[in-house]
């Protein structure tokens, strides 16, 4: 890529947040900001189109498995993005191979989503001239991070934001944008993707939402659920652990048994927990499930799967 190149990308990059938009969670009102976004996103790339042409399809890559489900739903009917990270790399784990490095460099854009969430990524990403931080962007429901008795961590951001479904759709549209100007030939098709995603995706937290009248309180080994718990009425009372990788202490375990707000409670968990673990906690039921989806074959899918398997374990 040639010096006006970089630039163009840099302006993607840019934070712009004139209206104070961090400070917005409305659901209406986010979805409002990202179709802001998404026409500034547009003018900056077809104020740089003229200079980023290209004889040969242009390739888009995206980062991980959550972010490559997205893209499939905007590229069905076209050619794939090429995928960095694997399923269950969420960006905690893995490497960038020669290979991926190669992608990388071959590639017109790489969305990734930031170095909060894939810092095994950061060493390559933060310095490509081509690669789109969607954390960035100031236009998605953004919550902090909890601690592992569910206060909020002040200045922290929780990176698993595809799991709200307004979320999902905001950076499907973002995706249209970005895939058009890589393969204009296929605009119209990405464009009218993102829009069948978006009612396949409100269809889904429809049908999950129905005959909810209440809260439903559960335990996260890992706090990693909550951008989907406003959509099923959940509610996370406590967590077992800071780090999935990490046991729980002792006096934690004893936090959650008397403070637990069920007699018999619901413990949502990255891999399986230990038996032993579990008799400390019981009664409990458990449900396994990864953040990134990576037993899905499409992202609504394995949302609906995932909100409806935590549904049933809360009973």
């Amino acid at each position: 890529m040639y010096a006006n190149d970089h630039r163009c990308i840099r302006l993607l990059n840019k934070r712009n947040n004139p209206q104070g938009f961090a400070a917005v969670t409305s659901s209406d009102v986010v979805a409002k900001i990202f179709e802001w976004s998404k026409y500034w996103i547009a003018a900056t790339l077809i104020l740089c189109g003229s200079i980023m042409m290209s004889a040969q399809a242009a390739t888009v890559s995206v980062s991980n498995y959550p972010l490559f489900l997205l893209s499939e739903a905007v590229t069905e009917g076209a050619p794939s993005a090429n995928q960095l990270l694997q399923a269950g790399e969420v960006g905690h784990h893995g490497s960038v191979s020669p290979g991926d490095i190669k992608s990388i460099q071959d590639s017109t854009f790489v969305v990734w989503f930031g170095e909060s969430l894939e810092n095994n990524l950061a060493s390559t990403l933060n310095s490509a001239p081509n690669a789109i931080s969607l954390f960035e962007f100031n236009a998605f429901n953004r919550h902090p991070l909890r601690d592992v008795k569910g206060k909020a961590v002040s200045n922290t951001l929780d990176p698993h934001i595809w799991l709200d479904p307004e979320n999902a759709k905001a950076i499907t549209r973002a995706l249209a944008v970005i895939h058009s100007h890589a393969n204009p030939q296929h605009k119209n098709l990405y464009h009218d993707n993102a829009k069948r995603f978006a009612q396949r995706m409100d269809k889904a937290v429809q049908l999950m939402q129905q005959g909810n009248q209440k809260s439903y309180p559960y335990w996260a080994y890992h706090d990693a659920y909550q951008y989907i718990e406003a959509s099923l009425g959940l509610k996370m009372v406590g967590s077992l652990s800071a780090d999935h990788h990490l046991s729980p202490k002792a006096s934690q375990l004893r936090w959650l048994n008397e403070k637990r707000p069920a007699k018999t409670m619901c413990l949502v968990a990255q891999g399986t927990p230990a038996k032993g673990l579990l008799a400390k906690l019981k009664p409990v039921n458990t449900t396994i499930q990864a953040e990134d989806m990576s037993g899905s074959k499409t992202f609504v899918s394995g949302w609906r799967a995932m909100a409806q398997q935590i549904r049933n374990c809360i009973g």
